[in-house]
This record gives structure tokens, C-alpha cells and sequence, in this order.
């Protein structure tokens, strides 16, 4: 994975526009001089934390920056869960655990998980998300995942204590766990600095499929929680049926909140969550997705470019009070936002642009001009060279599966933009603010120009070549962008 595939991004859309009041508040010529990768600059990370709406982003440990602290070229990563033979070729019927990776780094000295650990404390803190929402897939003391939980906490508190780590115990994981034994793990991390309590002091726990448990049994939780711990829960459940559980859970939660849709489709009508919850009088934490591809399972959604984010962004924004982003960095969903060697920061920043508007109630000003695109490295029928016995299928229900290049420009004001896909040149005027534009996909390499008054402002090419004929399948948008 070269620095340049690592760095580069993408973003796309169906053929859209902001509204001319979003444009005319993103394109106010003469914004103090952005020098940084985004095409806007980030409120004070003050201003973005006095909002009330909080912003969290699911953190899987099973996936941290590096598995063995080795060159990326040679590490865990590479040899075992991207490689299709990876792993005594225990994956190799569909083709490899993973297709994609955190962005590899050389080896580092002293606690070196720590440090990673502090790496993605800092990477989210500065795209302006207020913390990370911790799967509790394991609270036993022999166990990596929950050791990782607790190097998690420890990087908060050293790199930014206001940077929360919320508690999510993982009830798929934690199935045979009995109440007690998971109040005393709950509990001997609950005091941190970094842990996110409310203002009232109440901790603030959201187990992952609430419902794997009923609601009588939390309740017992709770008291357990309370009376040997001397600690108050404020429950969000996050749900993987929410219609057919909030009832029951709204006497013991605080909000509510679903794993959520990872298609267009899906997430069509998401109002109906956020007014139902409002109506219990409850928080609702809304899930935004970037994609969704697991081959280990045979499922993959389209994602429609990233059609499918700006659509659960639009839709927090439209009345939710949190956000939750599944996930971080779990690549066996090929869900993260984290950036990544396929992916670089593409589907973080544009993450930032939204966020500011949950936040602040206005997009942010754009005082440069950034292209991002986005695209698969294959059609998505396209049959791998790799000898694959279990090949993924389109999830039902899932938006249609496309062929499509999405170039989204973010631009200080009308400029020509140039997209060379596959060989064959688009031109067309993009206006001021965000636009989206597609194309069918090509075999061969894509790039794109931005052009003002005969000087080129932004350009990018992807470093990922489209072929018709890919080693393994891979139904995953890859990104890159010309600021980073």
C-alpha cells in the first residue's frame, strides 16, 4: 500500500447540488486562507463540542492500526487477512478476510499499541467527532479485545480527555456474560476522565443488540450498576430491531438508537425513527454509514458512491439529536471511516463537513476548491481470477448495484471541471458549493481537473486501476481527493 493510494480519497453522488442558500453560506469569497486538506476549516473544536448534538463513531477492536507492529509491506495485515492463501488459507474461499486496511505505518519503539491507539484518538478529535462508541466484544482479563478497550480509555486520557469513549457492550459477544460479571467490568473503567458521563454525572452505556437481552434483565443491570458501584446508567440501547423493542426498553433509556441500513434504499425514510423516539421522549442516536462488503458472509450493499453517507448525514441532521457511525474501523464490514489504504480520508472529511452542520447549524464555508472521487476497481459483476467458492451477493432489499465514477467537487465558484474516466474526457460546469456528478464506470484509470479563468485549481488521479478481470472481488468504493 504506497503513501499515495493511502492518502488519496473519494466522494460521490448521484447528480445533485447544494440548495442556493447552502452555496451562497460555503462560497463567501475571501475566507481567511485555508492551507490545510479540507476544502473548508473546521469550527474550534470548542464550538464543536459545546453542541449538543454529540457525534460518536464505532470503534472494533478487533481492527487497531497495527496487529504486530511491523512494516506495513509485510504485516499481519498483508500476509493474513488481505492475501486470499492469508492464514493457512482458512479465507480463501471467498478471497481473503479483508479488502481493506489501515493505513500502514514503519515500526515504532516503546508501547507501540498505546501510541496506535493515540494515533486514532487524534485522527477522529481532528475531523471533529466527540469520541468513539468502544465494542465490548470481550470483559474477560485474558482477552485482547477487552485489553484494547483499556488502551482505548488510557489514549483518551493522555491525548484529550474530551474526547469520550462511550461503553458498548457487544451482546453477540458478550451472550454468556451474566449481569454481574458485566457491571464489574463496566464499572472498573467507569470512573475514567475519558469515559462519557452526562452533565448530570449518569454513565452513559449503549449496548450493541440491546435486545439480546430484555428489558427487565437491564433493569436489574442498572440496580446492580447502582447499588454495589454507586454508578447511575443512562441507557441507550442500540437496537437491531428498534420498531419492535422501544416500547418495552422506554421506561429504563435514556435514548435510543439502531445498527441502521448500509443502501440508499434502506435508509429512504429515516424520519420515522427519530419522531418515534421524540415521541417516547427519548434521545435518538442516529446510525451514518459509509458502505457495507463482507465477504466472509457472501453480502454487500450498494452504497451508491457515497450517496448512501450524505443521505444518513441529511438525515441526522434533520432531527437527530446524536450520531453513531458504524463503524470506525471494522474492514470486516468494509464499513470504516477511519482512514484507510483504499479509502485514504475520503469519507472522514467529507464526515467533518456534515458534522459542522449538526452542530452549528450551517455548512462551512468552502475557501478552496477539492475534488474527491469515487469508484470501484471492478464492474460488480465482474467473476475474480482467484479461484473464489463464495462469492458475494447484493444483501436484499439493497439499492440496484451500479457502474458508476462520482466526482463530488467542493468549489469557492463556478469553474469547468475535466473527468478522464477510463480514457475518455467529460467536461461540464460544476457551480459554487458542493456538486455531484457520475459517470460509467471504465476499465483503465480515472482522473479529474477543476479549471478557473484558465488555471487549474484542484486535480487528482486515482491511483486504483478499474479492471474487468480483479484478482478477488471487491465491491467496495475506493476514494481519493486532491487535498490530501
Amino acid at each position: 500500500m504506497g503513501t499515495a493510494a493511502a492518502a488519496l480519497l473519494v466522494v460521490g453522488m448521484a447528480t445533485t447540488a447544494c440548495s442556493p442558500a447552502q452555496q451562497a453560506s460555503q462560497t463567501a469569497a475571501g475566507a481567511a486562507a485555508n492551507t490545510g486538506p479540507l476544502p473548508f476549516q473546521l469550527p474550534a473544536q470548542s464550538v464543536l463540542r459545546s453542541s449538543g448534538h454529540k457525534v460518536f463513531a464505532h470503534y472494533f477492536t478487533p481492527y487497531p492500526v497495527s496487529l504486530d507492529n511491523k512494516d506495513a509491506a509485510g504485516d499481519y495485515y498483508t500476509r493474513n487477512y488481505l492475501s486470499p492463501t492469508g492464514e493457512s488459507g482458512k479465507h480463501a474461499a471467498y478471497g481473503g478476510l479483508l479488502r481493506d486496511r489501515p493505513i500502514g505505518r514503519a515500526p515504532i519503539s516503546g508501547n507501540w499499541q498505546l501510541e496506535d491507539m493515540k494515533t486514532e484518538v487524534r485522527r477522529a478529535a481532528a475531523a471533529g467527532l466527540d469520541g468513539f462508541t468502544v465494542d465490548l466484544l470481550s470483559v474477560s482479563s485474558s482477552s485482547p479485545n477487552w485489553a484494547r478497550v483499556k488502551l482505548l480509555i488510557q489514549a483518551a486520557e493522555q491525548v484529550d480527555p474530551g474526547f469520550k469513549i462511550v461503553l458498548m457492550p457487544d451482546m453477540n459477544g458478550l451472550a454468556n456474560v451474566d449481569a454481574a460479571t458485566l457491571a464489574a467490568a463496566v464499572a472498573s473503567v467507569a470512573k475514567s476522565p475519558a469515559v462519557y458521563h452526562l452533565a448530570d454525572k449518569r454513565l452513559v452505556v449503549s449496548p450493541f443488540k440491546a435486545e439480546g437481552r430484555t428489558a427487565a434483565w437491564w433493569s436489574s443491570w442498572m440496580t446492580i450498576m447502582r447499588d454495589k458501584y454507586g454508578i447511575e446508567v443512562a441507557l441507550v440501547p442500540c437496537f437491531l430491531n428498534f420498531g419492535s423493542n422501544a416500547s418495552a426498553f422506554a421506561p429504563i433509556s435514556y435514548g435510543f438508537s439502531n445498527w441502521g441500513n448500509r443502501n440508499p434504499a434502506a435508509n429512504a425514510s429515516l424520519a420515522a425513527n427519530i419522531t418515534k423516539a421524540h415521541q417516547l421522549g427519548k434521545k435518538w442516536m442516529q446510525p451514518v454509514s459509509v458502505q457495507d462488503e463482507r465477504p466472509n458472509q457472501g453480502k454487500y450493499d450498494e452504497a451508491g458512491n457515497t450517496e448512501n453517507l450524505r443521505v444518513t448525514w441529511n438525515a441526522a441532521i434533520n432531527g437527530a439529536d446524536w450520531v453513531q457511525i458504524p463503524t470506525w474501523n471494522d474492514y470486516s464490514e468494509g464499513a470504516q471511516l477511519s482512514p484507510s489504504a483504499k479509502h485514504g480520508w475520503t469519507y472522514l472529511d467529507l464526515s467533518s463537513y456534515y458534522l459542522t452542520r449538526l452542530k452549528t447549524g450551517k455548512y462551512p464555508t468552502i475557501t478552496k476548491d477539492v475534488v474527491y472521487v469515487t469508484h470501484r476497481v471492478q464492474p460488480a459483476a465482474a467473476k475474480p481470477t482467484f479461484a473464489e467458492t463464495k462469492l458475494m451477493t447484493l444483501r436484499s432489499g439493497s439499492t440496484p448495484a451500479r457502474d458508476q465514477v462520482e466526482v463530488l467537487t467542493m468549489l469557492t465558484a463556478a469553474a469547468t471541471v475535466t473527468a478522464t474516466i477510463g480514457g475518455t474526457a467529460h467536461t461540464y460546469s460544476a457551480p459554487a458549493g458542493l456538486h455531484v456528478q457520475t459517470f460509467p464506470l471504465k476499465a483503465g484509470t480515472n482522473s479529474v481537473s477543476v479549471t478557473r479563468n484558465g488555471t487549474v485549481t484542484a486535480k487528482v488521479t486515482s491511483p486504483f486501476t478499474v479492471t474487468a478481470k480483479p484478482q478477488v472481488q471487491d465491491e467496495q468504493y475506493y476514494g481519493v481527493t486532491s487535498g490530501r
